[in-house]
């Protein structure tokens, strides 16, 4: 350490945790409630030299505390925490290793890999048990003190009601990595995300909210280094504060997440993040300690009763975050709270969601977590989404989330894979899952919105490939092909994987058109993922966590003129579900309501005879066509104004069968007609060109799905 005049050090405030600059000097808070002694160290500029070593002088309510009325914004720093080495009673201090502050803000640097990171020598047969006495410090990042100013001039959230979302799934680095309109120093990055011709392309493609993939910054795990490859997707988060380094242009900071941030608002585009508060990157008992189990191991995971030296892991990543304890509760609802506050992001998907509704019991939907939240004055205006699972006892809680959330419905998902494939028996569930999974969600008056309905998602296979490969092709992962779930409900409708045969391509575009159909016009809140309007592949890889290369980046340049038209045909869906609202309606229907005009109830099933469905229909397991019914005249709906509202009469037409099937129109009145507003069988056919009499009947094509309006004859 550098020998220079002493650092004045007062008492400070045990609040806010982290580091925080008062525009006089820096407060240093931080939370242990088994530590003996924590020093606060000072680097250099570079982050490579020690240059003050300062004990923590107070101790109030289980926080230490200082004051540095000599420093301020840009300075780095890091904790050496003292304690314990006891593993067998939950706690693993050591000094040794440098310790990130779990409230910073910005890290300069990055993680070298290493088992310099290791409280323990990996070396010593006893493993863990052993106590390692080597100094991390040169292999760390740093933490940065910030400065929170930024201009965010007259931007502001967009606010987009549920039943408006269309939810647009983005990975940061892989959506603009390729892009030729980007310049390359920003491609990969927040720059590059919020770029002009980004924006442009998502606000041209009529989506409202952008979910970005993991942001907070997270490790590559050992083996996949080993192997030449990365934790590309992200989801084993260091830091709940601070942005992952490898996304900030050179040179940039948190004002390039906050300008991406402000742009996609001024467009009118919502920013959620995918936050993953169920575990850390520490793993288990042999992880490295960087930050949470060198502060308070025994505090921050949850352990073993029979023996704390083990971690319990609900989450399959080696640990679960324990976050019934207060202080773990309270950083985690900081982070969401400085996220929308600071950052102005508009909504989390939680990771694994069943493991924040853990306590000592189980999984429980009143748990400490979703109680603060849902009591939060900030966080309960903001959009929840929830996966409904994990991979601990009863954790498929598909449903059982609080009222304020949403869901990803992985049943909704199966059922369009397995009804447009063909398979026996699906109309049922096909039908639940056009009118919003009532018999799961219609509960504690949460609305149709509440099932985010989707057919791919970046954990499997892409639309593309859903239709293209008949099993998972992961050798790229190093993985023996092992990796990535076996079931996925795809086809290859006859050749695996690339093809030039004509007739194949052209049935593989046509069931991307009518899976796209079936997400974008259901009842709910439809999520795409980010290349699927376009056909963008990963060679047949459904678990492309590791693949930081071409199989997960977007290549801009390799769309095609087939591939522009399926866009078009995206573009089309899009303004078709926000030009006619009663594909989204803000209650389930039941058929409950009639219309005084054509005597159609709000909601009605027909088989292809034109005829309501019997149970003898619903239970044919030959039956793959079935129309749905939704009358626009019925049913009191009014705007946030409370101006009425009504829409079209729609008829939606899925047939799944490989044939034609005859399909006679209902026949409401003499006066009007059917007409086309969508085909995925002629998707190029303009809208309303085509138009068929009441009670007609037409042979609707095999494996396609048809919009009909109706409207009056001319």
């Amino acid at each position: 350490m550098s020998s220079q005049t002493p650092l004045r050090v007062w008492p400070g405030l045990p609040f806010p945790l982290g580091a925080t600059w008062d525009r006089q000097g820096v407060n240093f808070a931080l939370f242990s409630a088994n530590a003996e002694k924590v020093e606060l160290c000072l680097f250099d500029s570079s982050g490579e030299q020690e240059t003050a070593r300062i004990v923590m002088p107070e101790y109030t309510d289980q926080i230490w505390h200082g004051y540095l009325p000599d420093l301020g914004p840009g300075t780095l720093y890091g904790y050496r925490v003292y304690g314990p080495y006891e593993p067998h009673l939950g706690h693993r201090f050591n000094p040794h290793k440098l310790l990130l502050d779990p409230y910073a803000k910005q890290l300069r640097g990055r993680l070298e890999p290493g088992d310099v990171h290791c409280g323990y020598r990996v070396d010593d047969p006893l493993q863990d048990l052993s106590y390692d006495t080597r100094d991390s410090a040169p292999f760390m990042p740093k933490c940065v003190v910030v400065d929170p100013g930024f201009t965010w001039e007259s931007s502001h959230a967009p606010h987009t009601p549920w039943p408006e979302t269309i939810i647009y799934e983005a990975h940061v680095r892989g959506f603009t990595m390729m892009h030729e309109g980007i310049p390359v120093v920003e491609r990969g990055t927040f720059a590059g995300m919020g770029h002009d011709k980004t924006v442009a392309y998502l606000k041209s493609l009529g989506i409202t909210s952008v979910e970005l993939m993991p942001v907070h910054a997270f490790l590559d795990e050992g083996f996949l280094l080993d192997k030449g490859l990365c934790n590309y997707w992200g989801y084993n988060t260091f830091a709940f504060f601070a942005l992952e380094p490898r996304y900030l242009s050179e040179g940039g900071g948190v004002d390039e997440f906050k300008t991406m941030v402000r742009r996609l608002h001024d467009a009118g585009i919502e920013v959620l993040l995918d936050v993953v508060y169920n575990h850390t990157a520490e793993g288990h008992q042999l992880g490295p300690t960087i930050s949470f189990r060198g502060i308070d191991n025994a505090s921050y995971y949850r352990l073993r009763g029979d023996n704390s030296r083990y971690y319990i892991n609900d989450t399959g990543c080696g640990n679960t975050l324990n976050i019934s304890h207060p202080r773990v509760l309270q950083m985690v609802m900081d982070s969401l709270r400085y996220w929308v506050t600071e950052m102005q992001v508009d909504g989390f998907r939680y990771d694994l969601a069943s493991t924040l509704g853990r306590e000592d019991y189980g999984y429980d939907r009143g748990s400490g977590f979703f109680d603060a939240v849902n009591q939060d004055p900030i966080l309960s205006r903001v959009k929840h989404i929830a996966e409904p699972w994990d991979i601990g006892p009863g954790g498929y809680q598909l449903g059982h989330f609080p009222p304020g959330s949403v869901e990803w419905n992985d049943r909704f998902r199966d059922t369009v894979r397995r009804f447009w494939r063909g398979d026996e028996g699906m109309l049922p569930d096909m039908a639940t899952g056009l009118l919003g999974s009532s018999d799961i969600f219609e509960h504690d008056g949460r609305r149709p919105s509440s099932s985010v309905n989707y057919v791919a998602s970046h954990d499997g296979f892409t639309l593309a490939d859903l239709t293209s490969y008949l099993g998972k092709h992961n050798q790229a992962n190093g993985e023996n092909n092992n990796d990535g779930h076996p079931i996925n409900f795809s086809d290859n409708y006859g050749v695996e994987g690339r093809t030039e045969d004509a007739n194949v391509l052209a049935l593989r575009w046509r069931q991307r058109r009518n899976m796209l159909v079936t997400v974008l016009l259901s009842q709910g809140t439809p999520m795409l993922l980010a290349g699927d309007e376009f056909g963008r592949s990963q060679r047949g890889n459904n678990n492309a966590y590791c693949q930081d290369n071409p199989i997960n980046w977007v290549d801009w340049s390799a769309i095609g003129e087939v591939d522009r038209r399926l866009l078009e045909f995206v573009h089309r869906l899009i303004r078709l579900r926000r030009d006619h609202p009663i594909f989204r309606r803000p209650r389930f229907l039941h058929g409950e309501h009639v219309s005084e005009l054509t005597g159609l109830r709000d909601v009605e099933w027909l088989n292809p005879s034109g005829r309501p469905m019997a149970h003898e229909h619903w239970h044919d397991h030959q039956a793959r066509c079935i129309g749905l019914l939704l009358a626009g005249d019925v049913g009191s709906f009014t705007t946030m104004t409370g101006e009425p509202y009504g829409d079209d009469t729609m008829l939606l037409i899925c047939n799944a069968h490989p044939h034609d099937v005859s399909f006679t129109m209902p026949d409401v009145h003499r006066d009007v007609e059917w007409r086309c507003l969508l085909d995925t069988a002629n998707p190029e056919r303009p809208e309303g060109e085509w138009c068929i009499s009441a009670g007609a009947s037409f042979n609707a094509p095999g494996r396609s799905a048809m919009v009909f309006a109706l409207a009056p004859r001319y």
